[in-house]
């Protein structure tokens, strides 16, 4: 029986149980739908058990499947772990760097791996973009060599390594009324048709939060699911937003977004790389940490 198994069935088994989507699954691993749910049926023919149930609409996993979930994430980690030691023992910062961002975090992030790779041109860079609950998800599941978020959760063990500023600002459409205007209370900014972010959103909690220490609540008009999203929406000129500098540099640039002077803003946070505490980090992700850590301050205050 054992024979019949294959690391790219309990590979796709594994993506179909996290995301509880055969769809996104597939979208993730570049398959189609059909391809997916073929070799995940396979890989239950050959065990002998349904590893997956449909409730409604609902994807689940039955008792056999929970095992062999947990046994596939162990071997992807170990393989992972593999891979960087295999490296290691040539003393080459080479192979694989998995690094894993939240939305905002696309805008900047390859800047620096563009830069690394042009001191190590034999490592193979694999971003993943995604909102901060599905990097929450990553960085538990111990998916990436390295996370860089804004946010920290704090119910992981984690080490954690800021590395640059992450500067959150208020902005609107250039012709905005309130575009120019000096001092504008926080009171005048939350009764705006606010475009916030999903709920979870690094950027969304340390807004609201702010807010609340002034006792306000803003007026959300839309809600949206990346920066980018929000970016054309202010453009479109659907309401006001805050965003991290660190998106806009384009936008402000061209004059087609304006950052207002609102009482209380800019927020400072930090970004941060972060991965499971504990973990073994290859050369090439050690190597990479390293150079987060000396060239991220240079970046953010550009």
């Amino acid at each position: 029986m054992i024979n019949h198994w294959t690391l790219q069935q309990f590979r796709l088994f594994e993506a179909v149980a996290r995301h509880q989507s055969y769809t996104r699954a597939a979208e993730e691993l570049c398959l189609t739908q059909p391809a997916v749910h073929i070799q995940v049926k396979r890989l239950e023919e050959s065990m002998g058990l349904s590893l997956i149930e449909v409730v409604g609409k609902k994807i689940l996993l039955t008792r056999a499947g929970k095992e062999v979930l947990a046994v596939a994430l162990a071997v992807r980690s170990q393989l992972n772990a593999l891979s960087g030691t295999l490296t290691d023992i040539k003393g080459k910062v080479a192979g694989p760097l998995h690094i894993g961002v939240v939305t905002t975090a696309q805008f900047f992030t390859p800047h620096f791996l563009g830069q690394f790779l042009r001191d190590y041109p034999d490592v193979r860079p694999l971003l993943k973009v995604a909102n901060r609950e599905q990097i929450v998800e990553r960085l538990s599941a111990n998916e990436d060599d390295l996370v860089i978020m804004g946010q920290v959760p704090d119910n992981i063990a984690l080490s954690v390594h800021p590395f640059m500023d992450n500067i959150l600002e208020p902005i609107a459409h250039p012709e905005h009324p309130m575009a120019g205007q000096r001092d504008i209370s926080l009171e005048t900014f939350a009764a705006e048709r606010f475009l916030m972010r999903e709920s979870g959103s690094g950027t969304r909690s340390a807004t609201e939060r702010l807010f609340a220490r002034h006792g306000l609540k803003p007026s959300i008009y839309m809600e949206l699911g990346s920066s980018e999203s929000i970016k054309q929406a202010v453009m479109a000129g659907l309401g006001v937003s805050v965003q991290s500098t660190s998106s806009l540099a384009l936008e402000k640039e061209t004059g087609r977004i304006v950052a207002l002077d609102v009482v209380g803003f800019p927020l400072r946070r930090m970004w941060h790389a972060v991965h499971l505490k504990g973990k073994h980090l290859s050369l090439t992700a050690a190597t990479f940490l390293e150079y987060l850590a000396r060239e991220g301050p240079k970046f953010g205050a550009r």
